[in-house]
């Protein structure tokens, strides 16, 4: 194979993908905050590649060679939020483990963008199968892995019996909070995840005996 006077192969720089053919990971990640903010400001059905590119800073055509379309666009951001996952907490009891699970929700449901995004969000999957599957995977699934986790430690410990409804574990942690911060929009008053971790707790350790 002929080489020119430096020793490179002239043939293989000339089979190297031009720059403009690279998919930066910068403007990608840009892109993928501007979702976000745009989400929040003008909401799904409003929300458009222009708007996204415009607020990442990058022409259209870095968003169309990325996602065909916004629903995909917004079908990988929220994977990747379920990829992200959250890790399940291990404090060695229950209810230090639902505390800080609560802690950790409330947070998260309270944070302005999340509460703007997820009402819509939910909203618009009604109007979209792809999107609801996506939600699911995000909002149930990854959590319900989590919560799974937790159960499967306090059954080890003895505080949960082995037949106790993860599902129903889920749903005591997070429907709370989101009736309060997301529905009713309502404060979280001094000592409340206190008090809902002790209601969760007791919920879920219906049916455990005490030894002698």
């Amino acid at each position: 194979m002929a080489k020119d006077g430096s020793g490179s192969d002239p043939a293989a720089a000339r089979r190297t993908p031009a720059g403009a053919a690279v998919l930066r990971e910068d403007k990608t990640e840009a892109i993928r905050a501007a979702v976000f903010e745009e989400l929040a400001a003008v909401g799904f059905a409003r929300m458009s590649i222009e708007g996204i590119a415009r607020r990442a800073g990058v022409g259209k055509t870095a968003v169309y060679r990325r996602w065909r379309s916004k629903l995909h666009l917004v079908l990988d951001v929220v994977s990747a939020v379920a990829a992200a996952g959250l890790p399940a907490p291990d404090t060695g009891s229950l209810r230090g483990d639902v505390r800080m699970l609560l802690e950790v929700a409330s947070r998260a449901l309270r944070h302005p963008m999340a509460s703007q995004i997820i009402p819509d969000l939910l909203a618009e999957a009604a109007r979209s199968p792809e999107l609801a599957q996506a939600l699911r995977t995000t909002l149930h699934d990854s959590q319900e892995g989590v919560a799974a986790a937790v159960v499967a430690r306090a059954v080890e410990r003895g505080e949960l019996p082995e037949d106790v409804d993860t599902r129903l574990a889920l749903d005591l942690l997070t429907g709370p909070l989101y009736w309060r911060l997301l529905v009713v929009r309502d404060a979280l008053p001094k000592g409340y995840l206190d008090a809902l971790a002790a209601s969760v707790t007791a919920a879920l350790g219906e049916g455990v005996t005490e030894g002698p």
